[in-house]
């Protein structure tokens, strides 16, 4: 059986009074596109914070290729943080950056590489996002869709083996959210890297996802293929990707 590259085994996280995850249980394999769907403040986010390393859990477990997180040498935690990558859902771009300097951001914190060396890194990624009119601009001189560009380049010039995607078509319209799926969907089939999206985009991330998972009241109450979703007889679910009021109650 695959051993899954990170699995939330009854993970709870409380924020003071407020309980966000709930027992929380979630496989993601290596190489996959997995898409994590839910209302807003379900916690998706938080979810993804905890496998960067932003946030831990209050109980429950987090293994990386079946090891525990927090038994993990600090040599093994720091080598399984560089090979993540994360894409904000607001971009984070720096304004008193230009496009090639926010890109080039992450390997000049945190490599030894020399400049000429990440000069050829950032190039390459500019060129492949189409980018070239826009290396000496400023975030605010693009549009929004320019600009989740650059945020993806950003993401993929550390050339990482697990990409987290927060709401990455956040604000964009229809044709742009579009061309944002694209992106993701033709980088990761290039490069293999394992992508854990969270999502509104009902039902267009499913075009790209391989699995999907709901996350509602702090638990994953749905994981499977978009094959399992159109087959699935979950209230919670299917009222979710009809755009219906969820109800209180699920069966």
């Amino acid at each position: 059986m695959t051993v899954p590259l990170i699995q939330f085994i009854d993970v709870a996280k409380r924020f003071g009074t407020h309980e966000v995850l709930k027992g929380l249980n979630l496989s993601i394999y290596t190489g996959e596109i997995i898409a994590v769907i839910g209302k807003s403040g379900t916690g998706k986010s938080v979810l993804l914070k905890h496998i960067i390393g932003l946030v831990h859990q209050d109980s429950g477990q987090i293994l990386i290729q079946g090891e525990p997180l927090h038994q993990l040498s600090v040599e093994k935690v720091r080598s399984f943080q560089n090979e993540l990558s994360y894409m904000f859902q607001d971009n984070a771009l720096f304004d008193f950056l230009n496009i090639y300097d926010n890109i080039a951001l992450p390997l000049v914190e945190n490599s030894k590489f020399p400049k000429a060396r990440i000069k050829e890194k950032v190039m390459t990624r500019i060129k492949q996002l189409g980018l070239m009119d826009a290396e000496y601009k400023f975030p605010a001189q693009l549009s929004g869709g320019m600009r989740k560009r650059v945020a993806l380049a950003r993401a993929l010039v550390t050339d990482p083996k697990i990409v987290l995607f927060d709401e990455p078509t956040s604000g964009l319209d229809p044709v742009r959210k579009k061309n944002v799926h694209s992106m993701i969907q033709e980088y990761q089939e290039k490069f293999g890297f394992t992508a854990v999206i969270v999502s509104h985009d009902i039902p267009q991330i499913f075009n790209i996802a391989q699995r999907i998972a709901l996350l509602d009241d702090g638990v994953i109450k749905f994981e499977g293929s978009q094959k399992d979703v159109l087959e699935s007889h979950s209230t919670i679910l299917n009222a979710f990707v009809r755009g219906d009021d969820v109800p209180d109650t699920f069966d």
